[in-house]
């Protein structure tokens, strides 16, 4: 992922969603509402190692005990219909596969090639460039994520069973992604590593608030849409990379994003099984999920100078057609008709009522979407410190 993850991000997640008033956000993220500057709350969230913005009152452990024994249950059938989304490490493609060879005696002369690519990208793709790369660098957040889910995650740092074994496979995977952009970016020669080093490390220290309530039933719901983003978000850096005429660095983008498409298909599934199962409470979590949006995991990215450099990522990202409000609801409407939503039936009236929530919400979200795009259309331009300061249009 980035769980990349309202638009940015992969990213991990790159990452859209929409506020009640419509801002848009990109992936590897629904935003924690903003604090008004000068406030007390806002001076206290200024302190050393604490978000940048709001945490909401969070819920813990929601999930009733006798339905962590679903996934207990379901331990055999991860190993056959999950594990196998996963590809041998000897199999897999590695960051040094795109870079120059620093053992070649043509080191010099590749990474001259590079950076002569580089010079044609234009500076607001480096900032979402950026963006995904710190999204898909804070993995350590979002292993910790999903070692908050009851009934899955790794109780021992080595467990055996299908889920430890996934989460732990699935980061090794997912850790290639950083590591490749961010020696990219590195060698492009076109951005401000320290501001952007200091970024990686304030979105770490801040973690993540995805309103999952350490239940598997939200979390995988939450992965699934988020990898499905972060599948997005980089197919579409691989685009532009090809239309900024970089074909090795639209290889990069498009690779990634392969992998999060693999990924976005397990998570997938096992929500699929969870409404094959338990149709009422799976309608019931995705409903939950939808009402708080689908929060991006890097909103709290801050590089010590812009307490709204979230939003502005995002607009840009949105902008660029990387990661938009129109992706976060096809997206919605994606897992509706995957998980045949509309077709369920024998649910209570709790659940027909999430139900006709969810399949509704496409509709509803879309027409948010248009105004967002008119006010959009009024936007400044900001500097960003990861580009020298150099000013980008939101």
């Amino acid at each position: 992922m980035a769980l990349k993850f309202s638009p940015i991000t992969c990213q991990k997640f790159p990452s859209f969603a929409l506020s009640p008033m419509a801002s848009l956000r990109s992936p590897k993220f629904f935003m924690a509402s903003s604090l008004r500057s000068g406030s007390k709350a806002a001076e206290n969230l200024k302190k050393p190692f604490m978000p940048p913005r709001e945490v909401h009152v969070q819920v813990t452990h929601s999930l009733p005990p006798q339905k962590i024994e679903i996934f207990k249950s379901l331990e055999g059938w991860a190993e056959k219909n999950i594990l196998t989304h996963l590809k041998p490490v000897e199999k897999c493609w590695q960051p040094q596969d795109f870079l120059p060879d620093p053992a070649s005696d043509g080191f010099e002369e590749q990474v001259n090639e590079l950076r002569e690519r580089a010079k044609e990208i234009p500076d607001d793709y480096f900032v979402i460039l950026v963006g995904d790369m710190i999204t898909e660098e804070a993995l350590p957040t979002y292993q910790t994520m999903l070692n908050t889910l009851d009934g899955t995650r790794d109780e021992t740092g080595a467990s055996l069973t299908s889920w430890a074994i996934w989460t732990r496979a699935w980061t090794a995977e997912e850790n290639r992604h950083g590591d490749l952009l961010n020696k990219y970016l590195y060698l492009s020669g076109r951005v401000d590593m320290r501001q952007i080093e200091k970024t990686i490390q304030y979105l770490i220290g801040s973690g993540m608030d995805p309103h999952t309530e350490n239940n598997p039933y939200l979390g995988f719901i939450y992965t699934s849409f988020q990898e499905r983003a972060t599948f997005i978000s980089h197919g579409n850096t691989a685009r532009l990379a090809k239309e900024h005429g970089d074909i090795k660095l639209a290889q990069i983008c498009g690779n990634i994003a392969s992998d999060e498409k693999r990924h976005e298909t397990a998570y997938i599934k096992i929500v699929e099984k969870l409404f094959e199962i338990d149709p009422d409470g799976t309608v019931l979590a995705f409903a939950d999920m939808m009402r708080k949006k689908i929060t991006m995991p890097a909103e709290f990215i801050y590089d010590g100078r812009d307490d709204n450099l979230f939003d502005h990522f995002s607009a840009v990202a949105q902008r660029l057609g990387v990661y938009t409000a129109k992706d976060y609801v096809d997206i919605v409407e994606f897992l509706v008709d995957r998980w045949k939503v509309k077709e369920l039936t024998g649910l209570s009236a709790d659940g027909r009522k999430a139900q006709d929530y969810v399949c509704g919400l496409p509709p509803r979200i879309r027409k948010l979407e248009e105004r967002a795009q008119e006010r959009a259309k009024q936007a400044p331009s900001v500097p960003f410190s990861w580009i020298f300061d150099r000013e980008v249009k939101l």
